[in-house]
């Protein structure tokens, strides 16, 4: 029989031969303007979720420690039982109250923490309802399972962001599995009050569906008391470690690790084995030397982390001056993370305005349009970086808005 190699290798062929679910999945609207800038002379990159600082020696030293010491086999499914109880009094010191190392899980990365959390307790026909705008990577990993996202835009007036809980809970259905909440709030830099976060835990549980709480920012807070280290209101404030009630966070942000990749998953000890499996049958776990560096830097690394929220703090305050001198400019001054969502009257398009902003400045924001509906006509920007590299932007930023 001949075979048309042609037609073997033809890419409809081999697209059409794809799932649905996977073919049909858009691009990320971060990466998409990531790709499209990152090799432009001399552009200022603020479209992604990190800072201008490398890991430090003293916690990739830890690595180098650990690989000399020949700690490259295979390792713990649920993580090193070490770096698992230096979570457990990492949460001890942070929330002036005990944690069990054995609700924690170590997984190659935050987003791989939140997929196991979508693999662990939805599937096809499911939904999960997230306010939006939202980090672009919720809703993706759950389209490619099956499971429905239902956003739910959250409200900008006079100014400011306000979940209204009626609507969140009005889009919980019978096929609901869990309320996905993010606070800080990538990309909004908007922090749930305490009230909100007592009110949908109190929901979930009348419902019987899962929390899923995503507080990767907890640390990058700047609301009252911050200054003496003060947290935001927290999930943990309030709810039980072993109830319907899963975090997902990462050692990326609060120690400049956004490469290394590692991150965790708070979680019933109830569901230890299902975690395990899952970790197996996707990943079989993550390197014991890169969860060394991990253990250090949560132990040595205090004064890092105070480092890098100052520098936030500095960042916000220089971004926001600056652009509250452009016309048509619109946000609400961030409570927490390091982002700020901005609108500029009469920009639709915010995909192609960041591109023309890469052409024309080369400045490099995220468009609005990469976080779901209510950003269509919004920017985010990461201040996460030196003064000066900030001073320099809005430098090219502020004058081309007040051309347009």
């Amino acid at each position: 029989m001949s075979i048309d190699r042609d037609a073997l290798v033809d890419p409809e062929r081999i697209l059409g031969a794809l799932k649905g679910f996977a073919k049909d999945e858009p691009e990320s609207g971060i990466i998409q303007v990531f790709n499209y800038g990152r090799d432009r002379e001399g552009i200022i990159p603020m479209w992604v979720g990190q800072g201008d600082l490398p890991t430090p020696k003293f916690i990739y030293d830890a690595a180098v420690r650990s690989l000399e010491a020949g700690e490259t086999f295979y390792t713990y499914q649920r993580g090193l039982p070490e770096l698992r109880q230096t979570l457990a009094d990492y949460h001890a010191r942070l929330y002036r109250k005990p944690f069990d190392a054995e609700n924690f899980f170590i997984t190659g990365s935050g987003m791989q923490a939140m997929q196991t959390v979508v693999q662990a307790i939805a599937g096809e026909g499911d939904e999960i309802v997230v306010p939006s705008p939202a980090w672009t990577n919720y809703p993706a990993p759950m389209r490619l399972a099956g499971v429905k996202p239902v956003e739910v835009p959250l409200d900008f007036a006079n100014g400011s962001w306000s979940l209204d809980l009626d609507k969140l809970f009005d889009a919980v259905t019978p096929r609901t599995r869990a309320i996905c909440a993010n606070t800080p709030s990538n990309p909004l830099g908007w922090v749930m009050s305490a009230d909100d976060i007592l009110a949908i835990r109190d929901f979930c549980r009348q419902r019987g569906i899962w929390i899923v709480a995503d507080e990767v920012y907890a640390r990058f807070y700047y609301g009252p008391g911050s200054e003496n280290g003060a947290l935001p209101p927290s999930f943990l404030d309030v709810c039980e470690t072993d109830e319907q009630f899963l975090l997902v966070n990462t050692f990326s942000k609060n120690w400049a690790m956004t490469g290394w990749r590692v991150g965790w998953l708070q979680a019933p000890k109830a569901m230890g084995q299902v975690i395990e499996n899952l970790v197996q049958y996707n990943t079989s776990g993550t390197a014991a030397f890169m969860q060394r560096a991990c253990i250090t830097a949560m132990q040595d690394g205090e004064a890092l982390v105070a480092q890098q929220v100052e520098q936030s703090r500095i960042g916000r305050d220089i971004v926001c001056s600056a652009l509250r001198q452009a016309p048509g400019v619109r946000f609400q001054e961030p409570e927490g993370a390091f982002y700020l969502f901005f609108s500029i009257d009469g920009v639709q398009d915010s995909a192609a305005f960041t591109r023309r902003m890469i052409d024309e400045i080369a400045v490099g924001l995220a468009p609005g349009t990469a976080f779901g509906p209510g950003g269509d006509n919004f920017m985010r920007l990461c201040y996460a970086r030196s003064a000066a590299s900030l001073e320099e932007a809005m430098g090219r930023l502020v004058p081309w808005l007040n051309a347009l």
